[in-house]
């Protein structure tokens, strides 16, 4: 049985995760090979290629981190979640909707993401 909050909280850790090596170990070992990633400003497939995403996010904002908000909704393969990027104390400047499919061995095969707050 797949615990669908571990898994998030996972996800969550490695968009968070600063060490670009540590980064990479942690989607290498959460996602499946063939994963992808898509939301309103990227669409990308391979690991390689969600790990390049999270680097320019952090980029982006270097002093953000990544929270979940609220609880994790699953059934099935299939998890949606509500998660908020801001200062580690501070108000969220974005906040995002993600719906994450999980493979039969309880990797990330896909997530759908939505941006529901964004900055100007």
């Amino acid at each position: 049985m797949i615990d669908a909050r571990e898994l998030i909280d996972r996800y969550l850790a490695g968009w968070n995760e600063k060490d670009p090596a540590a980064r990479r170990a942690a989607v290498d070992a959460l996602w499946t090979e063939d994963a992808s990633y898509v939301d309103p400003l990227v669409a990308v497939e391979g690991r390689e290629a969600i790990d390049g995403a999270i680097a320019a996010v952090q980029a982006q904002f270097p002093d953000f981190v990544f929270r979940l908000a609220g609880d994790v909704d699953a059934h099935h393969h299939v998890a949606r979640f509500t998660w908020e990027l801001g200062p580690k104390d501070g108000e969220a400047v974005v906040v995002g909707f993600d719906v994450a499919e999980f493979s039969e061995d309880g990797r990330i095969s896909k997530v759908h993401g939505f941006l529901d707050k964004v900055p100007a």
